[in-house]
């Protein structure tokens, strides 16, 4: 590849002489980039990136290498600032560039060449004492070829313009031909709407005389249906009136036939109670009768002449669960609770009330499965909530006001006739000692709670 005629050196085979400029500033000539034609600057971008993808590595500047991996179109489009701006500010770079088409393209790369912008970038990159001079060239053919692409544009629309002035021209003889053609076809389509508008006159009148017809028509449906309507809803509120008297009516038959079985209910325990009274008047009759007889009187019976023991005094101590079980077994038996003495040992987190309920539940259970008759008692003082209803088999009681619960239980006790087994459930010592006093059982509230939890 050769220099231009001004070069200064002798060429060698042809090839050119790298310019000895520094790796910095502006090349041969001191041609000023920033102002170089665009079109020159893509062509010396498209030099640069054909020769990036072959150069060795070391003659590649560091920013270019990452478009080294792309191929000369892309690296040109994507990196085309970058190529010029490293071409404008590395000797070193145009030499390897100038080099690498020597070596691959010779004789492409030439300020001889046709092109004036190869030639313009020959220069530029041999660092060419004329290289402003060519820059100014391949600027001048750039400028006349866009005056010669703008005058061959210009040329081209106005044969456009002509085609379409004929075409408009033709279009206009047609229009006016057809806008005679049109004011004749209006003038008959107009008699015909004409006629059109009288005839559909004369139906809309009918239509709405049909209309106003058919409104009277419907008004008078419309005050039909609310006679109709009317005299349905006083219908039916003649039979909700009715219904609602056959309620009541029914109400007070099944309130009365209530009435009626709790009325058999309460005569049925009546004669029970007078049985049961009867039935201890004829016991009582007999013991007297006995008495009177001296029947089984006086003298000891064979158990009392055994040595070495004694009549037991009061009654027993209950321990344990398995003692508790065996005295729930005993017929008869009425098992009397301290209320509060028990629920407090076994819950004493929760408010009162809700002991109460629990106990009695818990109460109610052991009565179903044990058939033994229950009675708890809690102290009365103080309870401003309604009281828990007693369960199947569990008697509810409440001390008077100033009458402890402690004595309650006592008299509950010695109300019983003697020889019934009673069981109290209470851990209160003294309540303990004045119930066994009188003949019954005590079981700890410890002992009855386990039960309870065992179900």
């Amino acid at each position: 590849m050769s220099r231009s005629d001004g070069a200064s050196g002798p060429p060698e085979q042809g090839g050119a002489v790298p310019s000895t400029a520094p790796s910095t500033g502006q090349s041969g000539g001191q041609v000023d980039w920033a102002k170089l034609p665009e079109a020159l600057r893509s062509r010396l971008a498209e030099l640069a990136a054909t020769a990036v993808g072959s150069m060795p590595a070391p003659d590649v500047p560091v920013p270019l290498r990452r478009l080294a991996r792309f191929t000369p179109a892309k690296r040109a489009k994507l990196g085309g600032a970058a190529l010029t701006a490293e071409l404008e500010a590395s000797a070193a770079f145009r030499t390897a560039v100038v080099a690498w088409w020597e070596d691959q393209r010779p004789g492409e790369l030439t300020t001889a060449a046709d092109d004036p912008l190869m030639a313009a970038a020959a220069a530029l990159l041999n660092d060419d004492p004329d290289a402003g001079e060519a820059v100014a060239v391949a600027a001048r053919r750039g400028e006349a070829g866009e005056l010669r692409a703008e005058r061959d544009a210009a040329l081209s629309r106005v044969d456009k313009l002509t085609t379409e002035l004929e075409r408009l021209r033709g279009e206009l003889t047609e229009a006016r031909a057809h806008a005679r053609t049109a004011g004749q076809q209006r003038d008959h389509e107009y008699q015909q709407l004409r006629r059109r508008v009288s005839e559909q006159g004369a139906q809309l009148r009918a239509a709405r005389d049909a209309q106003a017809a058919a409104e009277r028509e419907a008004e008078e449906l419309r005050r039909t249906a609310d006679r109709e309507l009317a005299a349905a809803v006083a219908e039916r509120d003649r039979e909700r009136e009715r219904a609602e008297a056959e309620r009541r009516r029914a109400d007070r038959a099944a309130a009365e036939v209530a009435a009626a079985r709790q009325a058999a209910r309460e005569a049925r325990k009546a004669d029970e109670v007078r049985l049961a009274l009867l039935i201890d008047t004829l016991g009582g009759a007999l013991t007297g009768l006995r008495r009177e007889l001296a029947l089984g009187g006086g003298g000891p019976r064979p158990g009392d002449l055994v040595a070495g023991a004694r009549a037991a005094r009061g009654g027993s101590a209950v321990g344990t669960v398995a003692e508790l079980d065996a005295l729930l077994t005993v017929p008869s038996l009425h098992l009397v609770v301290d209320g509060y003495n028990v629920s407090k040992t076994g819950y004493p987190d929760l408010p009162l009330a809700d002991q109460r309920s629990r106990l009695v539940g818990q109460l109610g259970a052991l009565a179903a499965r044990t058939g033994v008759e229950i009675t708890v008692v809690f102290d009365g003082a103080g309870v401003i909530t309604a009281p828990p209803r007693g369960s199947r088999g569990v008697r509810v009681l409440f001390s008077d006001p100033g009458v402890l619960a402690d004595d309650v239980i006592r008299d509950l006790v010695a109300a019983e006739p003697q020889g019934r087994p009673v069981v109290v459930a209470t851990s209160d010592r003294a309540v303990v000692q004045s119930v066994r006093s009188s003949g019954a059982h005590a079981v700890p509230s410890a002992v009855l709670l386990n039960r309870l939890v065992r179900g």
